[in-house]
């Protein structure tokens, strides 16, 4: 299998995308809470970390479901990861506030994870993928959403 291209995640980038999310909804921009003073705390080591084990899980379990060709920034593409490996990846990239991407090529879809944010994105999931998504969020006490096209 040929090896994707930096130009294949950018077409994902402009496509419909869901957000895996600790909040169930988008939050109102004039919203009366504290959105970001919540956002900072959930970025803080501690709970960044058991945010962590949560993506970590959501995305373990996905390729056993799914082939994934991963970008990691500085070990560049892997197809499959070993999954001690893929963890620590994770791990590291969200340590290091650093993006790493899941290329789902027979699902054409495209998962997101920055490590300065509290959740990950997923481009053009087709519904099978959306379904299975949705469930292994709920699992790990997160929630999927769109956010409203703009």
């Amino acid at each position: 299998m040929k090896t994707p291209s930096i130009d294949t995640i950018d077409s994902y980038l402009e496509k419909p995308y869901w957000v895996i999310d600790l909040l169930p909804k988008q939050v109102p921009l004039h919203s009366p809470g504290q959105y970001f003073k919540i956002e900072q705390y959930y970025l803080s080591a501690t709970q960044r970390d058991i945010l962590c084990t949560k993506f970590i899980n959501i995305v373990l379990k996905l390729n056993c479901y799914y082939d994934m060709e991963v970008l990691h920034p500085t070990n560049g593409w892997e197809r499959n990861p070993n999954p001690q490996i893929l963890a620590g990846w994770i791990a590291e990239c969200v340590s290091r506030a650093q993006i790493i991407h899941f290329l789902f090529e027979t699902a054409d879809a495209l998962l997101t994870l920055s490590g300065d944010d509290t959740y990950m994105t997923l481009y053009q999931p087709p519904t099978e993928l959306l379904d299975l998504v949705s469930t292994l969020a709920l699992a790990e006490g997160l929630f999927v959403w769109q956010p409203p096209r703009q």
